[in-house]
């Protein structure tokens, strides 16, 4: 029988082709490999079987897209990618464990993810660029501006936290009725797949069971990878810290979000000082860029021209 979550997949591929980005493997080091959706103008073909295509710097100010837990990046950032790529060179990376990344490396921390993706950027030929990342992808974005403020010149952060204490593990889990971070994230039942989605959505969504079955089947493979990132998640609160970034931050938060709500966004603005900012958009709760993705795009898009016209101006 078709997996219509697999059927739709060349699709999606289309789209991105339409909208000018394409998928490119970049080797990070020995035994890691990462796939990331690029610009189709920064790839020039070979001449011959035996050139290795070549990398050609973005025209365009640089903004990097990264994906949460329950998704890979073009899936995540399906509605995103159109609506910036005509003024910006959109790069969508697949952390590791997802969309075809891999590593045989056993570091799961949010840390060696950032590493990876900047080490790849880097081969890609970006020299600068504003992250934007969502939930599990918003902590490796923290992780990316915290380590490289010389290439991430500014933040946009939806659905995420500085890192996952204990305490904060601990007291979401419970208020959402899970036990463990991997019976919330990593299902394996229909059942399960449709609470997690019950508590990422604003408002309830129907699909056939079949289409559930099909997305478990498509969408989380990896699983022991993926638990073993889940259990790299938690940090110790006695070994919490707050850095202190160079970037401006913007917050951009569903104020619906039940997995990380307002009071998390609004402690983390008064923790990163002056540099934050919030922004809330109503009726949308975890997934806000899927669920009012207008919205979404129209607070992205300004904080982009600000940001770069804060840079202009210096």
């Amino acid at each position: 029988m078709v997996n219509l979550v697999a059927a739709q997949k060349p699709l999606l591929h289309g789209l991105m082709k339409m909208a000018g980005v394409v998928p490119h493997t970049v080797e990070i080091e020995p035994g890691t490999v990462m796939n990331f959706w690029v610009p189709t103008e920064t790839l020039k073909k070979p001449q011959t079987t035996t050139n290795a295509t070549k990398k050609l710097k973005p025209n365009k100010p640089v903004v990097v897209l990264i994906h949460g837990f329950a998704g890979e990046g073009i899936v995540t950032w399906q509605f995103q990618v159109g609506s910036l790529s005509k003024k910006y060179a959109v790069y969508i990376p697949d952390l590791l464990f997802f969309g075809g990344s891999i590593s045989d490396n056993p570091d799961r921390s949010p840390r060696f993810q950032a590493e990876c993706v900047s080490k790849g950027l880097r081969k890609l030929g970006v020299d600068t660029c504003t992250v934007v990342g969502f939930s599990y992808g918003g902590m490796v974005a923290f992780k990316l501006g915290e380590l490289y403020p010389e290439l991430v010149r500014g933040l946009v952060v939806s659905g995420s936290i500085l890192a996952m204490t204990d305490s904060i593990s601990h007291s979401t889990l419970e208020s959402l009725g899970f036990s463990t971070s991997s019976e919330l994230l990593l299902p394996t039942s229909v059942k399960g797949l449709k609470a997690l989605l019950s508590v990422a959505a604003y408002k309830k969504l129907w699909f056939p069971d079949k289409l559930h079955k099909d997305f478990l089947e498509v969408m989380f493979t990896n699983r022991k990878e993926r638990g073993e990132l889940l259990e790299g998640l938690v940090v110790s609160n006695k070994d919490a810290t707050i850095p202190t970034f160079q970037q401006r931050i913007h917050l951009l938060w569903g104020e619906n979000d039940q997995i990380f709500k307002l009071e998390h966004a609004q402690n983390m603005k008064e923790q990163l000082g002056d540099k934050a900012t919030y922004q809330g958009i109503k009726k949308a709760g975890h997934l806000v860029h899927l669920e009012r993705p207008c919205a979404y795009n129209r607070c992205l898009k300004q904080f982009l021209a600000s940001l770069h016209a804060d840079e202009d101006q210096k």
